[in-house]
């Protein structure tokens, strides 16, 4: 399941890319931009600031919509057992279904449209949510995409069985991999996840000489210091493999989505980092012979 097909990006690896943003993610990052991602199934979205009231979206399900007043609704998302009857019908579209169940050939038909802006350097870019956790549809479309020579990017945090990862190999030109964290119990607390699991799965898919770009994300509160950056930056310039790291400052563009989807924001008010904050972990990484980066 997809939830966007993002056209003519930049910053998700080189050149002009098309970005296919898988749905389902075996983490729960606090600071996700991407919250409608979390889940494997569909996501009811809904935005009170452009409810208008009209009460289409009442004769859904009685048992997950009711209205609140003269002006919102309540959505009862535990109770939703058949998504697909709120799909459009919102004439305001206040009230929206975040995923798409994408055949192989249907992804591939939207792929191809984009093909002539690629050039040499461009491509595809798979994102999500976790597109390591998708089913053997990801596979089909990755052989499917290397018989029409389309170069392929993907953002994971291989956070996943390696055997997961190790079907993809020699079909993934570039794995944009996420490290977070370097101890197990920080990242359990704040991404719900194992650090220990992704450090042995990096250095397995370096092992494979894949290529791979170390990307960080740093977040105020979690890993946000030189003691913690300087040891993640370690880890990456100890893998013969990898000679590129990308530094991703915090923002907040994805913190409406949570009120939206009837979700807790867990981040507070954290302000977003700017990128000269960053400057003391790019001079520590080059000095250990990494090339740098800002973004994606």
């Amino acid at each position: 399941m997809i939830f966007n097909i993002q056209r003519f990006s930049t910053h998700d690896g080189e050149g002009i890319r098309t970005v296919i943003f898988y749905k389902g993610c075996p983490l729960r990052c606090q600071w996700c931009s991407n919250p409608e991602s979390q889940s494997f199934s569909y996501s009811v979205m809904y935005d009170r600031t452009s409810c208008k009231s009209f009460g289409d979206c009442l004769s859904a399900d009685d048992q997950v919509i009711t209205r609140i007043g003269n002006n919102g609704i309540q959505i009862r998302r535990e109770n939703i057992k058949e998504p697909e009857r709120i799909n459009g019908i919102c004439p305001s579209k206040a009230l929206t279904l975040c995923g798409e169940s994408s055949s192989v050939e249907e992804i591939i038909t939207e792929i191809e449209k984009d093909s002539p802006f690629y050039r040499e350097s461009g491509g595809v870019t798979l994102s999500g949510g976790e597109p390591l956790s998708q089913g053997e549809e990801l596979i089909t479309l990755l052989r499917k995409l290397k018989e029409r020579s389309i170069n392929v990017n993907m953002e994971t945090s291989l956070h996943v069985r390696w055997e997961m990862i190790e079907r993809c190999l020699g079909l993934v030109n570039t794995f944009l991999v996420d490290l977070k964290h370097l101890d197990q119990h920080k990242f359990d607390t704040y991404a719900r996840g194992d650090a220990e699991m992704i450090m042995k799965n990096i250095k397995k898919l370096t092992d494979s000489e894949s290529h791979v770009i170390i990307r960080v994300p740093v977040i105020p509160g979690f890993n946000h210091t030189s003691l913690e950056m300087n040891r993640m930056i370690d880890f990456a310039a100890s893998l013969e493999q990898v000679s590129e790291i990308h530094f991703l400052p915090y923002h907040t563009f994805g913190k409406a989505k949570y009120e939206m989807l009837g979700m807790d924001y867990l981040m507070g008010d954290h302000s977003q980092v700017e990128d000269s904050e960053l400057e003391p972990y790019i001079r520590y990484a080059q000095l250990k012979g990494l090339e740098t980066r800002i973004g994606g």
